[in-house]
């Protein structure tokens, strides 16, 4: 489970959209139920964007992100040095280095989607989370995303990365399997919601058409799309410009649900 591929990578032009998230965009669901003191686990921290948030909300409690990757967890902490409830580092979420019942919240946001074992990974952290503690995830659907005006590149795009996705292993309909995942890790009370990213102000469509162009251009969803044939470069650079011309009209919306879950053992 360790040769997993991560189908986005570490492109600049992906960790600057992920350096977007808050915990208000991204986890405003748990966020009513965090109190000062408690010890949290932010699994898949990326940039630490979300995992800073935690730890204001938390403080004087502890947060640990943690990442596979060593280049993400030095830029995570060097980004948020100033946050002194917050430690970085490496890790597996498949085996964790802490021991039982070590944290009050565990949170993954947007990772079971790219794990070949989301069951197994969700075991792992009903394993470290302490009795009458919370379990939390958020994963995105793909096949749920809708857009308007219709463009058909982005249909591409859609079932491109698909079977990117699913040849390395993932889920990218990942929301729609949350709760029964949660159900075979062995949660007995698992409260469901969902909500939405939404891209329909200026600002904010373009900026989401030019990271997804940038994506499709230049990072590891290239790179593996070509490697194994499923696209070529002059396929990636109609993509492209199909998510610029998206963004350029006026009356764009691209809308993204997620499923959320509350897990309790």
């Amino acid at each position: 489970m360790n040769d997993e591929i991560y189908s986005h990578g570490h492109h600049p032009s992906v960790t600057a959209a992920h350096a977007m998230r808050t915990v208000a965009s991204s986890a405003a669901y748990l966020e009513p139920f965090l109190e000062s003191g408690m010890d949290l686990l932010d699994i898949g921290c990326g940039p630490g964007s979300i995992t800073a948030g935690f730890a204001d909300l938390v403080a004087p409690g502890s947060v640990t992100g943690i990442d596979r990757s060593a280049d993400v967890v030095v830029q995570a902490s060097a980004t948020h040095a100033d946050v002194a409830n917050v430690e970085f580092r490496e890790g597996n979420v498949y085996d964790l280095d802490v021991p039982d019942e070590s944290f009050d919240v565990v949170h993954a946001h947007q990772v079971l989607q790219h794990l070949a074992d989301p069951v197994a990974a969700l075991r792992e952290m009903r394993r470290v989370v302490r009795p009458g503690g919370i379990v939390a995830a958020r994963e995105a659907d793909f096949g749920a995303m809708t857009w308007y005006p219709a463009v058909g590149e982005l249909d591409e795009w859609r079932e491109l990365y698909g079977e990117l996705a699913r040849g390395n292993g993932g889920e990218p309909d990942a929301g729609r399997r949350l709760p029964g995942w949660a159900a075979s890790a062995g949660f007995a009370d698992v409260e469901v919601s969902s909500s939405n990213w939404v891209y329909a102000a200026i600002g904010d469509r373009r900026a989401h058409a030019e990271s997804w162009a940038e994506r499709v251009l230049h990072s590891a969803f290239a790179e593996q799309t070509i490697e194994r044939g499923l696209a070529d470069g002059w396929t990636l650079q109609r993509l492209a410009e199909g998510w610029r011309r998206w963004g350029r009209a006026e009356d764009g919306v691209f809308l993204m649900p997620s499923v959320e879950i509350l897990a309790r053992a």
